[in-house]
C-alpha cells in the first residue's frame, strides 16, 4: 500500500435515496467533485469531515 493519505471524507444523499461515500485529498478536488454531482445530491444532507482536523477545534465548529 503507498501514501493513500485522503483528507476530505465527504459523506451525501442523492436526491433518489442513493448513498455517496468517497474521499478526497485536497479542498481543490472536494470543490470538483461537489460541482460534478451537485445536481444529484441533496445538499442539506450534505456531511464533509476534515481528517487533518484537530480534535479541539472539531468541539467548536459543530454546524447545525
Amino acid at each position: 500500500m503507498g501514501n493513500t493519505s485522503c483528507r476530505y471524507v465527504i459523506n451525501a444523499v442523492g436526491k433518489g435515496g442513493e448513498t455517496y461515500l468517497t474521499h478526497c485529498q485536497d479542498k481543490h478536488a472536494l470543490r470538483k467533485w461537489i460541482a460534478d454531482h451537485e445536481d444529484k445530491l441533496v445538499m442539506n444532507e450534505l456531511k464533509i469531515v476534515d481528517k487533518k482536523k484537530h480534535p479541539f477545534l472539531k468541539l467548536f465548529s459543530l454546524k447545525r
